[in-house]
C-alpha cells in the first residue's frame, strides 16, 4: 500500500489564506480531493493523511467531513488550540471524529522558543492521553528548540514536517544536518520526505539537488521512520507530482523491497494507525 502522509484540502480564500501571496498564484484557487485523484490513480497512490494548513478548529472539521465523501483521505491532521484552558473538553468533543489521527500547530511562524513554553507542553501533554501523534512544523534555527521539546516527551508520538525545511537554494545543510542526527537519536521521532521540492529553486532544481539530504535523513533515521509524503498542493509551485514520487523511487531504488514499502506506506499506517 502506498500512502501520500501529507497532503492539504481548502477552498481558497484570500483572507484566511493571506499566506498564499501574488507570487503563488497556482495556489490561489480551491484543491479538494476531486483535483488529486488522477495524480494518485496515476501515481498508483492507494490513501493520503491530510494535514491542516488554517489554524482553526472549523477546517479540521472541513477535512474529516471531506473524509466521510472520500475514502481515499485515511487520516486527518487537524488543529486545535493546545494552549486553551479548555482543552481536554476540546479534545473530548474532537475524540468522536476516528478520522483525526493527530495535531499540528504552525510553528515555523513563531517564536524560536514556543515548543518550549509551558502551556503549550501542558496541551502535548493532553494529546498523549488521546494516543494522538503531533507534526512538528519547523525551519531549521527552531530545531535546537525541537531537540530540547522531545526530550520532554519520550512516549509522544512526533514527526517531523518537510525534514524541517532544509535551504536547499542556498545549498545550507551542515548545521541541519548536526541538529537532524541529534533529534533523530529519539526513537519516537519520524521524518517525512515531504515539502523539499519547494525549498529548492521553485521549478529550476535537478534530482541531484536533494540526495545530500536525503542522505542525511535516511542515515539518521532510517527506512523505519521515514515517510513518503507530496506536501500537495504547495508543491506545485516548483514541480509535479509524479515528478517528486519519481525522485525519491529513483534514491531508493537499490534498497530491498520491504524497505521501499516501508517509507512508501507502511511506516505513514503504523504510525498514524491508519
Amino acid at each position: 500500500m502506498t500512502i501520500d502522509s501529507h497532503v492539504h484540502f481548502w477552498k481558497f480564500n484570500r483572507t484566511r489564506d493571506a499566506w498564499i501571496t501574488d507570487d503563488m498564484k497556482v495556489l490561489q484557487q480551491d484543491y479538494l480531493p476531486e483535483q488529486l485523484s488522477m495524480s494518485l490513480k496515476r501515481n498508483e497512490v492507494d490513501g493520503v493523511v491530510a494535514i491542516q494548513a488554517s489554524q482553526e478548529e472549523v477546517e479540521t472539521r472541513f477535512l474529516c467531513e471531506l473524509a466521510n465523501t472520500h475514502p481515499v483521505i485515511k487520516g486527518v491532521v487537524g488543529w486545535i488550540d493546545l494552549q486553551a484552558d479548555d482543552l481536554p473538553e476540546r479534545l473530548e468533543e474532537f475524540s468522536q471524529y476516528s478520522i483525526i489521527k493527530g495535531y499540528r500547530h504552525i510553528v515555523q511562524g513563531e517564536p524560536d522558543d514556543f515548543l518550549l513554553r509551558e502551556k503549550f507542553q501542558t496541551g502535548i501533554r493532553s494529546l498523549q492521553q488521546h494516543n494522538y501523534t503531533y507534526d512538528i512544523l519547523i525551519f531549521p534555527r527552531q530545531l535546537t528548540a525541537a531537540i530540547s521539546f522531545v526530550d520532554a516527551f519520550p512516549d509522544q508520538r512526533f514527526v517531523i514536517d518537510h525534514c524541517a525545511k532544509p535551504v536547499i537554494r542556498k545549498k545550507e545543510i551542515d548545521d541541519w544536518a548536526a541538529n537532524m542526527r541529534t533529534i533523530a537519536q529519539h526513537p519516537n521521532v519520524y521524518c517525512k520526505l515531504s515539502g523539499l521540492l519547494t525549498e529548492a529553486s521553485w521549478k529550476d532544481w535537478s534530482p541531484g539537488d536533494f540526495y545530500p539530504y536525503l542522505d542525511i535523513v535516511f542515515d539518521a533515521f532510517g527506512t523505519d521512520r521515514l515517510m513518503f509524503g507530496s506536501d500537495w498542493p504547495v508543491m506545485l509551485l516548483s514541480g509535479m507530482y509524479v515528478q517528486w514520487k519519481s525522485l525519491i523511487e529513483k534514491y531508493m531504488e537499490k534498497f530491498p523491497e520491504e524497505e521501499k514499502q516501508k517509507v512508501m506506506g507502511e511506516n505513514a499506517v503504523q504510525f498514524y494507525n491508519l
